[in-house]
């Protein structure tokens, strides 16, 4: 790729000077050409700069799926500034973990938002999203964008800890570039395509499909959030042939009654990581589109892929060039194929990686990455996810670490211990469990235990099942064997929050 096409100013001016009049985006019934949306990054980053924001200041985001907030992506990006999009469920403690970790110069919120800044001591510049105080109002735009280097930081997102709370992960400008490649590439996206995601705007995918889209000169339309009951009919009104889900989505598509509706549209691929193999053949032959699977995070790329042609259900695929990956023991050693192991990741394409966590060093070119994630590959170079390393719970779409779920938990007074672990869900992916241990002379009331978490956690992270047990199985060390509570699972003792009067 062209050095100058390395950073997301790049390929927002490349993509105008191509594209111009074309459509780009489309949210909420904004539509923008490519020009224009080369004049709102820069009308955007004028604003911001016109309120004191520098090259190099991180400005969070709490804001969901409105074209607002893909213009300040767009406008920090031009300025030079580092955007942080935040989880839009966060707030109390989490969402000061995150203000305090990222420590923005500035706060861009929705209206309704707007309250949760001051629970937790915000003391930045506050400004509304769409109001007359927004950076958006007034402002010439500069002439230039900042000389950003493919290397310098121009997003953190925050995925989940593993051992710890949730961590800031420093994205750099190159890294959407090749996302935007090495997607686009495996999707066989062309200048044809349409694009439809209702993912969310704070997660790496769908701010990957807008660097997909002006890779390939392609509109991508985005909406506010995933309904599995309208997802075909928006599919079809917004003319898209390529749809973005995630694994949940699948079964939960897969559950609405049947109907004319389930072809009706132009899609004939999308973008699935985590579908499971055996609703892979069910979902085509359904609704006619082929699931691209493939191995990326927020931390790294698209090192291992499949494509609408070559594929094959419960699996990710194969490596893709530019990238290695290796399967390897407890001591890091290569397993043999077949063996399941942790992999480990690496690049050969320059600043296709994120450059490490907030206050952390940045890991040295070209070094081999740890993922935490289990997996086989086959002798013919074919990998199967089998789970995750990391003690982390995927719900929904959404990362949870357990240290954060344990951290709400044991707040609540009733109880002493806590361990969070996955149980199956019926729409694949993970349900979120805990055992606790109640204190000395107490008794842990579940239902009130929830709603406590409910208060302090995102809903998405919230437990639905509750065992209050005598102890939990510990190792040698001291550690919760986690194994234990998993292969126990859900008992006919366990509470589940989905029977309760929180509802599911």
């Amino acid at each position: 790729m062209k050095r100058m096409t390395m950073t997301m100013p790049g390929l927002v001016d490349a993509a105008a000077a191509r594209h111009g009049d074309r459509t780009f985006l489309t949210v909420d019934g904004t539509r923008r050409t490519y020009a224009q949306t080369r004049t709102t990054a820069a009308t955007m980053a004028g604003a911001l700069a016109a309120q004191g924001c520098r090259p190099g200041d991180r400005v969070a985001a709490l804001v969901s799926n409105r074209v607002e907030m893909i213009d300040l992506v767009l406008g920090c990006a031009w300025l030079g500034a580092v955007v942080v999009p935040l989880n839009t469920a966060l707030h109390g403690r989490l969402l000061g973990h995150a203000l305090h970790e990222a420590e923005p110069h500035f706060l861009y919120v929705e209206r309704e938002l707007a309250g949760r800044s001051a629970e937790v001591g915000y003391a930045g510049r506050v400004w509304v999203a769409g109001e007359d105080d927004a950076p958006a109002a007034g402002a010439e735009p500069p002439l230039d964008a900042y000389p950003s280097r493919p290397g310098d930081t121009a997003a953190v997102l925050f995925t989940s800890g593993t051992t710890g709370p949730s961590r800031g992960v420093r994205c750099p400008h190159a890294q959407f570039a090749w996302w935007g490649r090495n997607v686009a590439d495996a999707l066989r996206l062309t200048a044809d395509d349409t694009l439809y995601t209702c993912l969310p705007l704070f997660h790496t995918n769908a701010l990957n499909a807008l660097a997909q889209a002006m890779t390939v000169g392609a509109q991508v339309v985005v909406d506010r959030k995933f309904s599995a009951s309208r997802h075909w009919s928006r599919a079809a009104e917004t003319g898209a042939t390529c749809v973005y889900v995630l694994g949940a989505m699948v079964p939960m598509l897969l559950a609405q009654p049947t109907g004319p509706g389930d072809r009706a549209h132009r899609a004939w691929r999308g973008l699935g990581p985590g579908t499971p193999g055996a609703l892979w053949e069910v979902f085509r032959e359904r609704f006619g589109v082929a699931l691209v699977d493939g191995f990326g995070s927020t931390e790294t790329n698209l090192v291992i892929g499949s494509t609408p042609e070559d594929c094959r259900p419960g699996y990710m695929g194969v490596v893709r060039n530019g990238f290695g990956a290796r399967v390897v023991d407890a001591d890091l050693s290569p397993v043999p194929d077949g063996t399941p192991g942790e992999l480990l990741v690496c690049t050969e394409q320059e600043h296709a990686f994120a450059t490490g966590y907030l206050g952390e060093p940045e890991p040295p070119p070209g070094s081999w990455r740890r993922t935490g994630d289990r997996v086989v590959r086959d002798p013919d170079g074919w990998f199967r996810f089998v789970d995750r390393v990391k003690d982390c719970i995927r719900r929904r779409g959404e990362n949870i670490s357990s240290y954060e779920v344990e951290s709400a938990v044991r707040a609540y007074p009733a109880v002493a211990e806590a361990a969070a672990f996955p149980v199956p869900s019926e729409l694949a992916e993970d349900e979120v469990m805990v055992a606790v241990v109640a204190s000395a002379g107490r008794v842990v009331d579940p239902a009130a235990l929830a709603r406590h978490c409910a208060a302090e956690l995102p809903a998405f992270a919230v437990p639905r099942f509750v065992d209050v047990v005598d102890a939990l199985p510990l190792t040698e060390t001291g550690k919760v064997r986690k194994g234990v509570l998993r292969e126990r699972g859900v008992t006919r003792g366990t509470w589940d929050r989905c029977g309760g009067e929180l509802g599911g």
